[in-house]
């Protein structure tokens, strides 16, 4: 696999391409190739782009559990694109750096609560195939967050799930977002780390 997207990337002209890319300097401070591979059909890019602007205002669930689940899932999927993204986004909010860095190996990371792996945890069951959730999971975090913001997670993950399986379908790879902004780089889980070690 190249770092080069499957569907090479448009240019984004227009008067709504101004303002895409507008946003996106404004978001990201670059507009990343995935924009210009979306570019091909405007219609799926614009009401793509509306979902993640509605889940962007809800708020039943706590914004850092909300950043972990969004990242949990993208390294679940495999999605270097949205786990790049969401840590730099997450360094942007002013969240936990330290713990969203942690976020590939959030199994052997010792920065996270009860609570944060069971979050952790539930997006990666929910981004499996087929989907590996048990119960006493889902009760463990009504517990924790109440209904109201359980079905927020869980429907941010799922949504989550749309965008990081078409990235890597896709084939769009991190547009270096965190490394632009002076962020150390995301943690490999330990069993990547110890490939890499018996490699050198």
């Amino acid at each position: 696999m190249t770092d080069i997207a499957r569907i090479p990337a448009a240019r984004v002209t227009g008067f709504t391409g101004t303002l895409v890319k507008l946003v996106a300097n404004r978001m990201l401070g670059q507009v990343p190739d995935q924009i210009g591979v979306m570019w091909h059909n405007k219609r799926v890019l614009m009401d793509l782009m509306g979902v993640n602007r509605k889940v962007e205002k809800w708020h039943e669930l706590d914004e850092d559990l909300a950043s972990l689940a969004h990242m949990a899932t993208a390294a679940a999927v495999g999605c270097s694109f949205c786990l790049d993204l969401n840590y730099f986004m997450a360094h942007n909010r002013g969240l936990d750096e330290a713990k969203a860095r942690e976020v590939p190996r959030w199994r052997e990371s010792s920065v996270f609560t009860p609570v944060e792996r069971r979050v952790m945890e539930y997006a990666n069951g929910m981004s499996q195939t087929p989907v590996a959730v048990t119960d006493d999971l889902v009760e463990a975090l009504r517990r924790d967050l109440g209904e109201a913001a359980l079905l927020e997670l869980t429907a941010r993950i799922g949504v989550m799930n749309l965008s990081a399986r078409s990235n890597v379908a896709l084939g769009i790879h991190s547009a270096e977002f965190a490394t632009s902004c002076g962020l150390p780089p995301l943690a490999a889980p330990a069993e990547e780390a110890s490939a890499v070690g018996s490699i050198a």
